[in-house]
């Protein structure tokens, strides 16, 4: 059966859903059992850039498998597009982009026809299909490496290709798990760049990621996920705004965290909490003159090596709200 397609509100806009979660659950028998996912209510509106951050085992994998039909929920529904995933999984699947974690190209391929064959198992007659790869390989700055094979090219490329072939039978929701998980700076930067292109084409896109800087450069909103759960939901600036904090300052220290140089550090007006960390600590406190400079001063017996202070990130929303950090 076809569900009707909802509708998203986000901020003063109301669009269609491309995304519905109902009360989601999934859970592995033990022992010990596992509660991967527990009751998540999550909507994405139509051409809206969403992220799931959280630390590695929050869940957010468990949660992609479910919406493109690889794992099936112990209670709840997914529905995509306004189709619900258990039901209709053929449909939902021709709608759907998905790039794993994992490396799934077919390694006896060119990059060309790594294209190619994917259009052609979605239908598309054969002209067209070699007209869709070409046009891919180029956008994604894979032309001149066409005929090689993908053990043939660097990390970064392999990767552009998998979001190419995710995107090359003209999918409405694109789905990115931990797309830069290993790859080198220079390569993150160039796949947010052909990702924000993609989304800018009308493309509905739902990333998992613990690098809070991909969320916050790339998201329009942000839902942060720990233990299966969803902890929060709204844009990167309103949950810095409503539960970050202010300031947040690292030392390097010499030697761990004394009892002494904790009670200094928490002790400063404007602090809200201290953290031991290795090789030093963090400080996140309220945005005041003079922080940095007092922090380094309480800290100075356990000497102070190297000292930053920065405003707040998602990260620092991650630890307000659970008390760990986000690579934990």
């Amino acid at each position: 059966m076809t569900m009707v397609e909802s509708e998203v509100r986000v901020g003063s806009s109301i669009t269609p859903a491309a995304l519905r979660l109902c009360d989601l659950t999934k859970s592995y028998p033990g022992p010990p059992a596992v509660q991967a996912i527990a009751g998540i209510d999550l909507e994405v509106a139509e051409g809206e850039m969403f992220g799931l951050l959280g630390p590695n085992g929050a869940g957010k994998s468990t949660t992609v498998g479910v919406c493109t039909t690889r794992i099936r929920p112990t209670s709840g529904s997914a529905e995509v597009l306004g189709l619900d995933v258990l039901r209709e999984p053929a449909r939902v699947k021709r709608r759907l982009g998905v790039v794993t974690q994992a490396n799934t190209l077919d390694r006896s391929l060119t990059l060309f026809e790594n294209l190619y064959y994917h259009c052609r198992y979605f239908g598309i007659r054969s002209r067209p299909a070699r007209a869709r790869a070409d046009e891919l390989l180029e956008r994604f700055r894979l032309a001149e490496r066409a005929g090689s094979f993908p053990d043939q090219i660097s990390g970064g490329m392999a990767q552009r290709l998998q979001v190419a072939r995710a995107v090359a039978h003209r999918p409405r929701l694109l789905f990115l798990d931990e797309p830069t998980a290993g790859l080198d700076p220079q390569s993150r930067l160039a796949l947010w760049e052909l990702v924000s292109e993609l989304r800018s084409d009308g493309l509905t896109v739902v990333l998992t990621t613990h690098y809070m800087e991909e969320a916050d450069q790339l998201c329009d909103r942000v839902a942060i996920v720990d233990h299966g759960e969803v902890l929060v939901c709204d844009t990167p600036e309103a949950l810095r705004a409503r539960h970050g904090a202010g300031e947040v300052i690292e030392l390097e220290l010499d030697r761990p965290l004394s009892t002494a140089v904790h009670a200094a550090l928490a002790g400063i007006s404007g602090v809200r909490s201290v953290e031991a960390r290795d090789g030093g600590v963090r400080v996140m406190a309220d945005d005041r003159d003079g922080l940095l400079a007092r922090a380094v001063e309480a800290a100075g017996p356990d000497g102070v090596r190297d000292a930053s202070a920065a405003g707040s990130t998602l990260e620092a929303v991650f630890i307000n709200l659970t008390g760990r950090d986000l690579r934990e």
